[in-house]
């Protein structure tokens, strides 16, 4: 038998110069294939193997050369964006991570390696959100979405009471879902007029036995953002938000909030996180029908690794931490992210109508902002042909329609400029037409 000399030297068996279906199987078991003989005999069959080196099969066996390609931008509204050099960096620890001979993505996450972590993540979060110690972190699974549910279930009783200001769709679905689980009370609703502002606070009615006071901090898909956080009337209720867009982009004082919750996949990391800062003395208290992966006592009593976490998806929000403490706080992200939106409102404003957002400009958002075109029937060519110059992901949702743009902490200024610059271009083409 030929030797083989590699590892990955391959073995192969050649096609047969003849049908080997035509013959008996005497006739086979004494039959020659080209590189593989066989002797007709009651002895075990004997058979010699030609091997080939990997370089001679053809192209589709080989592996494909890394190719240097440049990057789009993103204006998805999540999964989105994720800063260069935090991509760069978790490539460059992608096969081995530190002194642990892996990857993070094979580690227990029970071992030391990966406790240092999310020990790290977790340190840098409360350094950039100033997160008091009387306030747990919990990096859970199952989006804000599961938040719906876990925040009634952990903080009330069927019988409570819980208030609801609802500025866009998510807000509507957090409404929804508490139903279920409590009395959710509807106290202001902007959707006979398309979700584009948010009410005075003094001119809403909360109910003073309300358990908690829930809002939306940002609403992704209508660009509506709180610009300051409506206080609670009654004694003893609580702050609830979803700060899933707009996480991490500002400074927020974390006292004024019994929960704050957020879906990772927007501004701090990939999807499969989702990061709950909840005040310590809320924890303990869920309905006994509450699921376990859905009690934030049993979250918080081991330390989020009551089961496998997203052990990776964690690890690139530690990175994106880490990045945004180097850039100086959220301070100086608020500064950049204010510079950004001003420039795109200011291009939508002074189109003289062809650009259009809907919102109230006191609580436009400055990570989504959605627009419309003054002839509609542009707006899926001026889609495509961004996408033609390398920006993607700007359709509007599928709910609402239009354009829009999420200009996330990743967005670089660069990249609102470029699309600024088509948005004028585009315009000065077809402002006259049609």
């Amino acid at each position: 038998m030929a030797s083989l000399t590699t590892p990955h030297r391959l073995l192969l068996l050649q096609k047969p110069t003849k049908d080997l279906s035509t013959l008996t199987f005497s006739e086979r078991s004494s039959y020659s294939v080209n590189g593989c003989s066989s002797a007709k005999t009651q002895k075990p069959l004997s058979i010699t193997c030609t091997a080939i080196s990997p370089s001679s099969l053809s192209t589709p066996l080989e592996l494909s050369k890394p190719h240097e390609k440049e990057r789009v931008f993103n204006f998805a509204a999540g999964p989105a964006t994720l800063p260069p050099n935090v991509l760069k960096k978790a490539q460059s620890e992608l096969y081995i991570w530190g002194n642990s001979g892996m990857s993070v993505m094979e580690m227990s996450h029970r071992g030391k390696d990966f406790l240092s972590i999310i020990q790290k993540a977790e340190s840098d979060l409360r350094e950039l959100l100033k997160i008091p110690e009387n306030y747990e972190v919990l990096f859970l699974q199952g989006g804000a979405t599961s938040q719906f549910s876990a925040i009634p279930l952990n903080l009330c009783k069927p019988s409570d009471n819980v208030d609801f200001i609802v500025n866009g769709s998510w807000g509507d679905k957090a409404y929804k879902e508490a139903q279920k689980y409590c009395k959710a009370n509807l106290i202001w609703s902007g959707k006979s007029e398309k979700y584009t502002k948010i009410p005075s606070f003094d001119e809403i009615e909360q109910n003073l036995d309300a358990k908690y006071l829930h809002i939306c901090a940002n609403e992704t898909i209508h660009g509506v953002e709180y610009k300051n956080y409506p206080e609670p009337k009654g004694k003893d209720t609580v702050l609830v938000a979803d700060m899933s867009s707009n996480f991490c982009s500002k400074p927020v004082d974390i006292s004024k909030f019994g929960v704050i919750y957020a879906g990772a996949q927007k501004n701090v990391g990939p999807s499969g996180v989702t990061i709950v800062i909840i005040r310590k003395d809320l924890l303990g208290n869920a309905q006994e029908i509450t699921p376990v992966m859905l009690d934030y006592k049993i979250h918080a009593d081991n330390k989020s690794l009551y089961n496998t976490p997203p052990c990776y998806a964690i690890y690139i929000c530690g990175l994106v931490f880490e990045d945004l403490v180097a850039q100086g706080g959220l301070e100086a992200i608020a500064k950049k992210n204010l510079e950004k939106a001003s420039i795109l409102y200011d291009a939508i404003d002074e189109s003289g109508g062809f650009y259009r957002c809907p919102v109230e400009k006191s609580v436009r958002s400055l990570m989504n902002v959605p627009f419309t075109l003054e002839k509609s029937e542009l707006e899926g060519g001026f889609i495509k042909q961004a996408v033609s110059q390398g920006m993607v992901s700007l359709k509007g949702h599928r709910s609402v329609g239009g354009v829009r743009a999420s200009i996330y902490n990743a967005m670089p200024l660069a990249g609102v400029e470029k699309l600024v610059a088509f948005m004028k271009e585009f315009k000065a083409k077809h402002a006259l037409i049609i």
